[in-house]
């Protein structure tokens, strides 16, 4: 496995690139300076600010392309035959900021003055002057450095237009197969629970037309049935992304805590706190855990007690809720697929989640939420 290399941030490079330009060009002009030990502080002061003006190329490139160019024209007039590589890099920078136009007849102005900054300064005659600039600031060195980023700035966005593509691709997909998902689940859920459910508002109809008594166990199945087909109603909007049937959540246990009594389980709900605003998706998870914890009371615990204690904090909420069913201590617990659903729920919250025997005998299910940075 080849070693990962140290991540060098943007800000630091532009500095190196700055400093390393800027001695470069020092060194560059010391050496011209035979007769004079100490060289003109002007030219030394512009070639400095032309180095390290590359600093905000990233972020100016408009106007750290104006400074190094004027600083060029400058250092030039004071006699500094130095070539002007700052600004070489400013045309880089621009026109990898898609600066193009701008760039270039900012170069023209630059090159028109050139000549004219050197014959100023009264150091060479017109003949010196011209071959001088074409010295100073060769065309080659901008029109390359002036295609070095276009050629990068077009490899930039191609690469975002790949990327963005393969976000697109990846979102169709995600809809294609949610859709495919709600198709079958319609197809084949949608028939057999509307048959329990039509069966059993017959029965229930049927017994009252004849005055007798509708069991307790019909009843229950009869709502069963509407309380499926609503939320079976609810998973296909949420997979078709239609928020018109909003999910169950913390306001609806007390619904699910009458649903148990109805098929003859004693269950009480306690709520502690006051509950605060909370992400959608803790408000669902807070449903789906009672509710799964409830049905696998009434199908497995072997009991008739069930309490759903929950306790509202400004940062937390905590779900309990247990049986004093026949599962013991030393019961191995084998998860099953409603209770690995409800680990995951739980633990993408950044929650934590405990479903175990109790000590005293039965079963517990306590859930940690958080309600800060939730996503």
């Amino acid at each position: 496995m080849r070693p990962r290399l140290p991540h060098i941030p943007d800000r630091a490079k532009d500095w190196a690139i700055a400093i390393g330009v800027t001695v470069t060009v020092l060194v560059t002009a010391l050496s011209q300076w035979e007769s004079a030990t100490v060289p003109h502080l002007a030219g030394v002061a512009l070639l400095t600010a032309s180095g390290l003006a590359l600093v905000a190329r990233r972020q100016t490139p408009i106007l750290v392309l104006a400074v190094t160019g004027l600083c060029a024209v400058g250092y030039q007039a004071t006699g500094f035959d130095v070539p002007a590589v700052a600004y070489v890099f400013a045309v880089y920078a621009a026109v990898r900021a898609r600066h193009r136009l701008v760039t270039v007849l900012m170069s023209l102005a630059v090159l028109a003055a050139l000549p004219l900054s050197i014959y100023l300064s009264g150091q060479h005659d017109t003949a010196e002057v011209f071959a001088q600039a074409r010295g100073a600031l060769e065309i080659a060195w901008l029109v390359a450095a002036a295609a070095a980023g276009e050629a990068l700035r077009q490899a930039e966005q191609r690469a975002d237009e790949a990327e963005r593509t393969r976000e697109e691709t990846a979102r169709r997909r995600a809809n294609e197969e949610r859709l495919h998902i709600a198709r079958e689940l319609h197809d084949s859920l949608t028939h057999q629970i509307s048959v329990v459910k039509v069966q059993s508002e017959v029965a229930v109809h049927v017994a009252r037309k004849r005055g007798e008594q509708v069991p307790d166990a019909v009843l229950a199945i009869q709502k069963a049935g509407r309380e499926a087909t609503r939320e079976l109603r609810a998973t296909l909007a949420a997979l078709r992304d239609d928020d018109t049937t909003p999910p169950r959540g913390l306001d609806d246990v007390g619904d699910l805590v009458e649903q148990a009594r109805a098929i003859g389980l004693a269950a009480s709900l306690t709520i502690d706190g006051k509950p605060p605003p909370m992400p959608a998706t803790v408000d669902r998870t807070i449903y789906r855990i009672v509710q799964e914890s409830l049905t696998n009371i009434a199908r497995h615990a072997d009991t008739d007690t069930a309490t759903v204690h929950i306790d509202c904090r400004p940062d937390t909420l905590r779900i309990r809720v247990d049986d004093d069913g026949k599962a013991a201590p030393d019961t191995a617990t084998v998860p099953g697929v409603g209770l690995l659903g409800m680990r995951e729920r739980v633990t993408a919250l950044g929650g934590r989640l405990r479903a175990e025997p109790r000590g005293g005998g039965g079963f517990t299910v306590q859930a940690e939420l958080p309600l800060e940075q939730t996503p």
